[in-house]
């Protein structure tokens, strides 16, 4: 394992997160970061020389609908259930006062 990290560094990082630990935490953070490190150590380990980036985890693509438009509702549908409504409109209050 290349590096390790101490409370004192959690300290530091629990400093700039905002964060606040007690001794205990502090030491089980540590442990927890270390083995993670130890993990990425042992990942690097692996020759990836002739291994293409992974953009996509599968190959497969969408398959969409054609988007056509088409009239689901007539405004007269749409206004039918309408709470406040003149012949052809929404009616809404005024939210912006000049």
């Amino acid at each position: 394992m290349a590096q390790t990290v101490d409370t004192k560094t959690i300290d530091e990082i629990a400093h700039l997160a905002r964060l606040e630990f007690n001794e205990e935490a502090k030491k089980e953070i540590a442990n927890d970061v270390n083995r993670m490190l130890g993990f990425i150590d042992k990942l690097n380990e692996l020759n990836t020389d002739n291994v293409e980036p992974l953009i996509y985890i599968n190959s497969e693509s969408n398959v969409l609908r054609a988007d056509e438009p088409e009239v689901t509702v007539t405004q007269k549908e749409a206004l039918k259930n309408a709470p406040n409504k003149d012949s052809d409109y929404f009616k809404a209050p005024k939210v912006i006062e000049q």
